[in-house]
């Protein structure tokens, strides 16, 4: 596998792990990453005469573009936008709209869950495992605490982590199906 393709499959596992647990992004993250990119797309246009890398940087232009607008009214957060243009600086521009369509599907079927949770809620109030002072929730209350800390209120849909999945998924798709 080529470098620029693994480097988005480590930071795609980290990008899940933060984004699920703390609904961050982490910036130091996506700085090394794109480091790696860029020394990684000049090596090859300069060592390996690959000709110029013009599909990687309109991949960064785009996923920085197409996603901009849902930040600027509120609706995703910056970590998801700087997130998608890593990306495609890494992968190029030709994989950011099938990612995109795939983490929208899971972000949506998330969304659903969501909707779904607060509904059932007060019918599933009654159970056993809604009961405050059963075994399995006083073992429960010290993690979701941490959990609420990390996230510090930020709420929402972890975009970052379904883009992520979608990533890799796609990077593995095609890097792991040639093989065969």
């Amino acid at each position: 596998m080529e470098l620029l393709p693994l480097v988005a499959l480590v930071l795609g596992v980290q990008v899940v792990i933060h984004d699920l647990y703390a609904r961050r992004v982490s910036n130091r993250g996506l700085l090394i990453a794109s480091a790696a990119a860029l020394v990684g797309l000049a090596w090859q246009w300069l060592g390996a005469a690959r000709g110029f890398p013009a599909t990687h940087l309109i991949g960064f232009a785009l996923g920085l573009l197409s996603l901009l607008p849902f930040y600027a009214v509120g609706w995703m957060g910056a970590g998801d936008v700087k997130y998608f243009a890593v990306l495609g600086l890494l992968l190029g521009a030709a994989p950011l709209l099938p990612i995109w369509i795939i983490a929208s599907l899971l972000a949506g079927a998330h969304a659903v869950c969501v909707i779904m949770g607060r509904r059932l809620a007060p019918r599933l109030a009654g159970l056993p495992l809604a009961d405050a002072n059963s075994p399995l929730t006083r073992r429960l209350q010290p993690v979701f605490a941490q959990w609420r800390q990390a996230r510090q209120g930020r709420v929402g849909i972890p975009y970052a982590a379904y883009l992520a999945l979608a990533s890799m998924g796609w990077v593995l798709q095609q890097h792991l199906g040639a093989l065969r």
